[in-house]
């Protein structure tokens, strides 16, 4: 980090992804950084260790992140702006999915280019993964434009459906309507009926299908949702609760 630092030019702009797994040390080097822009090096140690310090040109620290929480509350306090990205339109995805495919220099027309983006979870990077493999399917199995029929037979290639769930979301629904009679089931026991940690579950799996309200956490247990039930075709719950 002291090398990086003492590399900027003025006005330049350091950027680090995923700045919660900051080590400590660091962290205390890039206060005297952020607050008077000068970088203390302890040179020698014990009683002859002295520090030197070395004047830095003004420049901009950017951090990302998707665990705010594990920040430290010094480190978070010293930025001046914090700002929290959301996902992006179906029409904004469209655009990256054809600046994308003219990048690998694929054809593409727009119906198509909308049809993978309304699958891919309002992610660029989820629909540029798409993109690719649909361009394989045009590539190997067509005359190498993508149009819309080619597109929706790649995608059921993928096992990606309508709202961008794949094989193993939809797995979890139904094992938690069918299985287990629409929940509450806890996570260990969903684990072991997927076969999966139930790290990657909650972190991976879940989130998506909270977001769009398929499951639900409870106290108890996970809980499918009509919005769930009917996504699967199933019937709605007795009570009516969910």
């Amino acid at each position: 980090m002291a090398a990086i630092l003492t590399g900027l030019e003025p006005r330049d702009v350091l950027f680090i992804d995923e700045i919660h797994r900051l080590n400590r040390a660091i962290e205390e080097i890039l206060y005297p950084a952020l607050e008077d822009f000068r970088l203390d090096i302890i040179v020698g140690q014990g009683a002859a260790a002295r520090t030197l310090t070395l004047d830095l040109p003004p420049f901009t620290l950017v951090g990302a992140t998707t665990r705010t929480g594990l920040l430290t509350t010094p480190l978070r306090d010293r930025f001046g702006m914090t700002f929290r990205l959301g996902y992006y339109e179906p029409e904004e995805l469209g655009l990256i999915v054809r600046r994308s495919a003219g990048i690998l220099g694929v054809e593409i027309d727009g119906t198509s280019a909308d049809e993978i983006a309304g699958r891919a979870r309002g992610t660029p990077r989820v629909a540029n993964r798409i993109l690719r493999r649909v361009r394989d399917v045009a590539e190997v199995r067509h005359a190498g434009a993508i149009t819309l029929d080619i597109a929706r037979e790649a995608l059921e290639l993928l096992e990606v459906d309508e709202v961008g769930l794949e094989r193993i979301d939809r797995e979890l629904l139904d094992a938690v309507l069918n299985k287990f009679g629409g929940g509450p089931v806890g996570l260990s026991t969903l684990a072991v009926t997927l076969g999966e940690e139930q790290d990657t579950i909650e972190d991976v799996y879940e989130p998506y299908l909270l977001q769009l309200g398929f499951l639900q956490r409870t106290p108890r247990g996970r809980v499918i949702t009509g919005l769930g039930r009917a996504h699967l075709g199933g019937d709605p719950p007795i009570d009516g609760l969910f």
